[in-house]
Parts: C-alpha cells; structure tokens; sequence
C-alpha cells in the first residue's frame, strides 16, 4: 500500500540572499560632517523625507539625493527611521527591495543626503504585474461576486498557476508571473496584489514555518482577519490543477500549529468555517453561495456528520464509490494512521489492486482528514 504524506513541509526563505528579501540589507557607507563644498541640491523637511522616499521607491529610482535641513545631530537615525517607515507603508515595495545604504555630508546644521537603493523587481517588471493582474482579475472575478468568492478565486488561481521554485533562485510576483514559478515571497507578493486590486485588504506576514523563514498573507473579511498561505495550499512537487485548502484562512491559533511570527499583526481569532455558518444561517439571496463554499472547503468533515470509525464504514463507503465507476474518496477519520491502515486492509477484499492515502489533521476535532485513491 503507498503512502502519501498529507502534511506539507516546504522551504521558503533561508539564510544568505534569500534572506534579503525579507529583510532588505541597509548599509551606511559614510557620514562627515563639514562645510559643503559642493552646490546642494534642492532642501528638505524631515517632514518631507518619508514623502520623497515613497515617490522614488515607487518609479524604482536607485539615487536619491537631496539637502536635509535641520540638526544634523541624530540624522543617521532619522534617515534609517524614514527608510523603514516608508518601505513599511507599502508592502509590495517593502518586499522588493534588495538592499538600501545611505551616505551624507555637511555641516551642524544641515547636510547633504544621498540615499541608494536596489531592488528585486525593476519599474517594468512591476507595471507587467499590475497589467497582468488585472486581466487576470477580469477573467476570474465576475459582476456580483461577494468578497469571500473573490479571496477563493484568487487563492486557487494562484496555486494552479504558479509552483515553488526548488532552486530557490525566484523571489518576486514577477518570476512567478513570467516563469510560473517563485519561492514564499514570490506567491504572497502576487496574494497581496491580487487581493488589493480586488478590493481586498490585506497583509504580508513574515515568520517562519517548517523550520525555515516564510511568508503569507492576512486577510481582512467582514471585519475579520484571516491567515491564507497560498505555498503551503500548493502540492509538491507540483500537481496540476491540484488545490489544497488546509492554509485557507485560518485562526491564529490554527495557524501556530506549524507556523511563527514575532511582529505584531491584526488578531485572527475567528473561525471562518462558523464564520460561513452563520452567514448560511442568515439566509438571503447569498445564502446558497456561501453553502457551496462551506462545501468546498470540505467543513461539513468538521461537522461529525458521517464520521468514519470502522474499518466497515470505509469499506462501504469505497464500495458505492466503485459501484459509481469512481477511484477516490474523502472522509473524515476518527482514530490514528496505525488504525487507519489497519482498517484500510479490507478494501482488498473488494478487488482493489493499489491503494493509496493521504492524510492531514481535520482542524480543532483530534480527526483526521483522509483521501483514498486505488486503481
């Protein structure tokens, strides 16, 4: 009998450049304090700086150069502050940045600034994310859609098109894009815009999972936040057309089982599958919609309605399936996998030549979530 793992364990971003990419390197290569000697370019406000910042890491400006003035005294911490905040206040930039270092002279009383930056994805690069991204959204958002079937839209699209680049080498919404391929950084880039295009607020999160750093996405819905990891919902090695929901919009606490994060975020502390549940309950022209999508989402397995406990259960189970012509079956499992492949062993008794199985824990309920497949 061959066995597949249900729980999915994938690196995203590791130590060296990759680690860049989440943390983009600053480097300060010179400060002196003197009277200029060079004609300096037009003045700022600390006020200003932030604005000019976000202006040139926008067009991917790499040299920014301008005259600060005020108390130079503390400038080094200021121009760090201003860098981060504004990288911060954009987080499609923020991720694509490679590194950023800074440099000033002048006297006590003002300087002259000039800050460089590089960045992983280029001003065309990003305009050919933004267009594609929107024809996509054209193809897979239609009049009426409510904003729960957009996020579902969004995530499958995601995971059926792109998958994680091994080599680790693909780190933007743009190599995923062109190549259909990237690492973490790259699936959580492509959620964010998706997501802000369609209406959707919501966030990057920076953590860790597997034991390696990683990235995915908050989202905001009806007031309440929810965690989606698109890579983690993408089989690998890639299989096509092939969705997985097991990262779609969990609680904090659903999160931590397998992910970390240190920086403070929104709360998501609402479960979605009683979030869908009341909404069913509610009624109305929707109420339908959201039932389908409770469906999808496999939650009714969470409902312990038609619980599997036997090794008989299975077996008649299995047997309408193959009475239908059908070669896979998915049900929620009370027991462990020793049990489960105890029970499983009189499906033989059917005539089945190879079985195998996947398996992956069914939320809060100690269950287990089981896909049969046998030829």
């Amino acid at each position: 009998m061959n066995r597949k793992i249900g729980v999915r364990l994938v690196k995203c971003l590791v130590a060296g450049a990759a680690l860049a990419v989440l943390l983009p390197q600053a480097v300060e290569w010179g400060s002196n304090v003197y009277a200029a000697s060079t004609k300096p370019a037009p003045s700022v406000s600390s006020q200003q700086l932030q604005n000019k910042l976000l202006q040139a890491m926008a067009t991917r400006s790499e040299t920014l150069t301008f005259t600060y003035q005020g108390r130079v005294n503390g400038l080094k911490q200021q121009l760090q502050t201003a860098i981060q905040q504004a990288m911060e206040s954009d987080p499609y930039v923020n991720y694509t940045i490679k590194s950023y270092a800074f440099s000033y002279t002048g006297t006590t009383t003002s300087a002259q600034v000039t800050i460089r930056l590089s960045y992983r994805e280029t001003k065309e690069q990003t305009a050919y994310v933004d267009s594609t991204v929107k024809a996509v959204l054209g193809d897979i958002i239609t009049k009426g859609m409510t904003d729960h079937e957009k996020v579902k839209a969004i995530h499958d699209w995601i995971v059926v098109r792109l998958k994680y680049d091994e080599a680790q080498q693909k780190y933007t919404a743009y190599d995923g894009l062109k190549t259909g391929s990237t690492v973490c950084q790259g699936y959580s880039l492509l959620a964010y815009k998706m997501l802000e295009r369609a209406g959707i607020t919501n966030r990057i999160v920076e953590g860790r999972a597997g034991g390696q750093l990683h990235a995915w996405n908050l989202v905001l819905l009806d007031g309440r936040w929810y965690h989606m990891d698109t890579t983690w919902d993408d089989p690998t090695p890639d299989r096509a057309n092939e969705v997985s929901t097991s990262y779609y919009l969990l609680t904090d606490t659903e999160m931590r089982r397998d992910h970390s994060w240190v920086k403070p975020y929104p709360q998501a502390n609402t479960s979605y599958r009683e979030t869908l549940s009341a909404l069913v309950a509610t009624g109305g022209s929707k109420a339908a919609v959201y039932q389908k999508l409770y469906n999808t989402l496999e939650y009714p397995l969470q409902d312990g309605k038609g619980l599997v406990k036997t090794s008989a259960d299975i077996k008649e189970q299995v047997r309408k399936i193959v009475n239908k012509g059908g070669t896979t079956l998915t049900f929620a499992y009370q027991g462990t996998e020793r049990s489960l492949k105890e029970d499983l062993q009189s499906l033989y008794q059917l005539g089945l030549k190879s079985i195998s199985y996947q398996i992956t824990d069914l939320g809060s309920t100690g269950n287990l979530r089981v896909t049969l497949k046998w030829t």
